[in-house]
């Protein structure tokens, strides 16, 4: 079981009631905040609880004993998720992403404690040649915690994406394990 503590976060993989608490966020909760900044671009589909359910069974180790999935728990609550997907397995190339839902704990040095963790742990648990993430021009917090963990911009894609009738950049970030080694004991 993993379970990575830090001093405002902790890593882990979900239980049930962590993902009913994750569904109330992404489909229940009024404001949607979160929809706001994460992909607003991508249009997406109302699971039933069931089918939510279902999803994250479906979820998978990327390595054995890697899930590509864990929560982010801070004060003892599920405040969102840190994840991954394979881009080419072939030359060790992982995409990544963090999404906190509750707003309240925006701004606060969570998401950038939870990514950096997260990058850490896919460095430390694999033989990944390189982690990357993909956004949006208009999500400058995303850009800034990819850049403290120290991704570089490698491509930026103009007028890609579409968030409430302006055209944004598509943002393409990473890290090679070479670089992150430099930091990293």
């Amino acid at each position: 079981m993993i379970h990575i503590e830090k001093k405002k976060i902790i890593l882990r993989e979900a239980t049930w009631e962590d993902i009913n608490t994750l569904y109330y966020w992404k489909y229940e909760e009024k404001n949607q905040e979160a929809k706001k900044w994460n992909g607003p671009y991508i249009l997406e589909k109302k699971l039933s609880r069931i089918e939510y359910r279902h999803e994250w069974q479906k979820q998978s180790d990327i390595y054995p004993g890697v899930p590509d999935t864990l929560v982010i728990e801070a004060d003892q609550e599920v405040i969102g998720t840190v994840g991954s997907y394979w881009v080419d397995k072939y030359t060790n190339w992982l995409e990544t992403g963090i999404v906190i839902y509750n707003p309240l704990f925006w701004n606060g040095g969570y998401g950038y404690e939870a990514y950096k963790e997260w990058i850490n742990f896919l460095f430390r648990s694999t033989d990944l040649h390189r982690i990357g993430m993909s956004t949006w021009s208009g999500n400058i917090r995303m850009m800034k915690v990819a850049s403290k963990v120290g991704m570089k911009e490698e491509a930026r894609i103009r007028e890609a994406r579409m968030v409430e009738g302006i055209y944004y950049d598509a943002i393409k970030m990473g890290i090679l394990r070479k670089e992150w080694e430099m930091t990293h004991d």
